[in-house]
């Protein structure tokens, strides 16, 4: 048997509820054992990010180079890259070492409303990542920024209309989170190449505990891959799984702003 691996390739966060930290919690709790690529750290808590230190483009490649000659990497996850040659560093190793899957979460901003994502490193990501990725997984807010839109998605036929077009990037699939509509639904639409569009249905959980639920949901989506799963079901279990660790994260307390998911709801409870 072979263990199922997956890497991380993201910023630390120092609160523990979002990036690498989310990630490697994720890829436990899934059964798939963690690796990571630290981009960039962050002086983080649930209320703000006080500071971010960039890694620098050439130590990010001898953290890829490490892992992946010594290592069977299954999926890799994406997370928050910072900058434009943070991004182009890892292209390169992507493209040098060819990953059977790459799971793409186009961060752009905390939960706290800081920026993550340089203005000048925009481009760099749709042109050099995104054509690379199997799948993207933007909320609608990051959708909108990718595509240059004016107004903001706030619909289920703006939703399908984004969705089709991030396509047209060049990734094999798109996951547009709907969790910024009105109303108590909270369903994703999942549009790919061969299968077309497919709503996920979800509730809202009434919560302000959801730090870090981007992170987990595409690392969930990298864990299935990496243990085997169709992009299909990888996506529904995934959601399933931060579906839970929403459900359950006032069990948790940690912090006084947004509370990190409870990533390890089936195995213990705050």
């Amino acid at each position: 048997m072979s263990t199922p691996i997956a890497l991380t390739v993201a910023g630390s966060d120092s609160g523990g509820g979002a990036g690498i930290q989310a990630d490697l919690k994720t890829f436990s709790a899934l059964g798939v054992y963690g690796c990571s690529v630290i981009t960039a750290l962050t002086a983080q808590n649930t209320r703000e990010v006080q500071g971010v230190f960039d890694v620098s483009p050439s130590f990010v490649r001898a953290q890829m180079r490490a892992v992946f000659e010594d290592i069977a990497i299954d999926a890799v996850k994406i997370g928050m890259l910072g900058r434009a040659d943070v991004i182009d560093a890892v292209r390169l190793d992507l493209k040098r070492y060819k990953p059977a899957w790459v799971v793409l979460d186009p961060v752009m901003v905390a939960k706290s409303g800081d920026r993550l994502l340089a203005k000048n490193a925009m481009k760099a990501l749709i042109d050099g990542l995104v054509p690379l990725a199997d799948i993207i997984t933007p909320n609608l807010p990051e959708a909108a920024a990718l595509l240059k839109l004016k107004e903001p998605i706030t619909d289920p036929d703006a939703m399908v209309e984004a969705a089709r077009r991030l396509l047209d990037f060049g990734p094999r699939a798109v996951l547009l989170k709907g969790g910024h509509l009105a109303g108590d639904s909270a369903a994703d639409l999942l549009f790919t190449e061969e299968g077309g569009s497919e709503w996920l249905p979800g509730r809202r959980f009434n919560t302000r505990n959801t730090h870090g639920t981007g992170c987990t949901l595409s690392a969930a989506i990298a864990a299935g891959l990496a243990k085997g799963q169709t992009m299909g079901e990888a996506v529904k279990q995934a959601k399933a799984y931060i579906a839970n660790a929403i459900a359950t994260a006032d069990t948790l307390d940690v912090g006084g702003g947004h509370g990190p998911v409870h990533h390890f709801h089936g195995l213990w409870h705050g």
